[in-house]
């Protein structure tokens, strides 16, 4: 249902390696690109995440209530991604853990200030 999803960056030689190696836990990396946005994915034709200027030359910011969420395949995937982002430089927003019975999630801020989630949806037993 979705192609790819777009967030914004500031300066993407300091934003890259955070995503570099971050999408890698999760099999994610670079397939195109071009010199103000490049594309990340497991494969091709899969859905992308794409970091970015703004085309329009304006200064970057974060949208209210905008929210990229990463499956982390487990909950142990989701908190390797939450800690490896506070590694790079990401700031919590919400520390690992059990949110519904069914949703478990972590959530941080990126180098830019924008929002991701880390989660595993659990089957609802019953």
């Amino acid at each position: 249902m979705i192609g790819y999803t777009t967030i914004g960056s500031k300066d993407l030689e300091k934003t890259l390696p955070f995503y570099d190696e971050l999408l890698s836990l999760v099999g994610g990396k670079q397939l195109m690109g071009l010199d103000r946005i490049k594309f990340y994915g497991s494969d091709e034709g899969g859905a992308m995440l794409a970091i970015c200027t703004p085309a329009d030359g304006g200064a970057q910011s974060c949208g209210n209530g905008q929210m990229v969420a990463i499956p982390g395949g487990s909950p142990e995937g989701a908190d390797a991604l939450y800690h490896k982002a506070i590694e790079l430089g990401a700031t919590c927003e919400g520390e690992p853990g059990q949110r519904l019975p069914f949703f478990y999630g972590a959530y941080v801020k990126d180098l830019d200030g924008n929002k991701l989630a880390f989660y595993h949806m659990t089957p609802v037993e019953g």
